[in-house]
């Protein structure tokens, strides 16, 4: 089929390499204006259109697909059917209209469950076992048109952001095109969405990443895992920065600690956030549920290391407060 693909990240470049490689025709890439990133605000191009000029596929980079002028080019092209994957602009009904198969979307979770932006991420922050990949055809609501083909995905307990993400950029890729297949042969399958089950997901912040240690340390271990790479999760070490690569609730060392700390005024009363326990291996800080041994850091300026290193090259005391 010829194919008009619409999309920005890492994640579509999996399906748009997908595509290209199962011998359909990738006519255009559609994918959002380059935008200034980093420190010094340099232009940069988005993951989608890097791949696709390097594959020879004619890029195009609208400010608004709601444009008219737009919507009147795209119809000009007369493709077959529209892919999408995290496009990061809404289709309006003139443009779902435009392809005799109509457009199709690959979501990453299982629909109707985290509608909306980054359900990657919402999925390790909430604490889920799964999650997935949904191919839907498109309607004029925010991901809600019928499920035409899911497959699920296990979240392993170190999954990260980015981690997870890579998975389920294969398996959209993958499942997009057993629905491209399905869809021309006439054999594909509709399946309205139960309303009942909906829920949404909002953007990603990067303040999101400031750690808070009222929250229980299985909370803070999914958010350091969720938001990694981007935003990452960070806190204050005296007046510098220090972000948070890796962490999690130790279940034996918290047993050890407990059993150390019991009766202790001190343990006690420490406030969340406060450093309970330092050895050459281990620095751990009280939460509002718990104790979190933190793993990886990285302060401002310096490269990111192991705890061991850090603690061999900074001074840490019991009794300090972290944030």
């Amino acid at each position: 089929m010829n194919i008009i693909f619409m999309g920005t990240p890492d994640f579509a470049v999996g399906t748009l390499e997908a595509l290209v490689k199962d011998g359909h025709n990738v006519v255009l890439a559609v994918t959002q204006p380059d935008k200034p990133v980093g420190r010094h605000q340099e232009m940069t191009p988005p993951a989608v259109k890097v791949w696709a000029e390097e594959h020879g596929i004619l890029v195009y980079q609208p400010d608004t697909v709601k444009d008219p002028h737009v919507i009147s080019e795209l119809r000009e092209v007369n493709a077959d059917i529209f892919v999408v994957a995290a496009f990061g602009q809404i289709l309006p009904k003139e443009l779902l209209e435009v392809p005799r198969y109509g457009c199709i979307n690959v979501h990453a979770s299982l629909l109707p469950k985290y509608r909306g932006a980054a359900p990657i991420q919402w999925a390790i922050l909430n604490g889920d076992e799964k999650t997935g990949v949904t191919i839907m055809q498109m309607g004029e609501g925010l991901d809600d048109g019928d499920i035409i083909m899911q497959e699920e995905v296990v979240i392993a307990p170190d999954d990260t952001g980015g981690t997870l993400f890579d998975k389920l950029s294969t398996v959209g890729g993958n499942l997009c095109c057993m629905a491209l297949h399905a869809i021309e042969n006439g054999v594909a399958e509709h399946h309205p969405q139960d309303e009942s089950q909906s829920s949404y997901v909002g953007m990603i912040k990067k303040e999101m990443g400031n750690i808070d240690f009222k929250k229980s340390a299985d909370e803070i271990s999914r958010y350091v895992r969720g938001l990694r790479p981007w935003p990452g999760t960070f806190t204050k070490f005296g007046a510098a920065t220090m972000k948070i690569w890796e962490a999690k609730r130790d279940p034996f060392l918290e047993n050890m600690l407990g059993e150390k700390l019991i009766g202790n005024i001190f343990a006690n009363q420490t406030a969340p956030g406060t450093i309970v326990h330092v050895d050459k291996d281990h620095l751990v800080v009280q939460t509002g549920e718990g104790f979190l041994s933190i793993k990886e850091v990285q302060i401002e300026g310096k490269k990111r290391m192991a705890v061991n290193d850090f603690l061999n090259g900074y001074s840490v005391e019991i009794g300090e407060h972290l944030g």
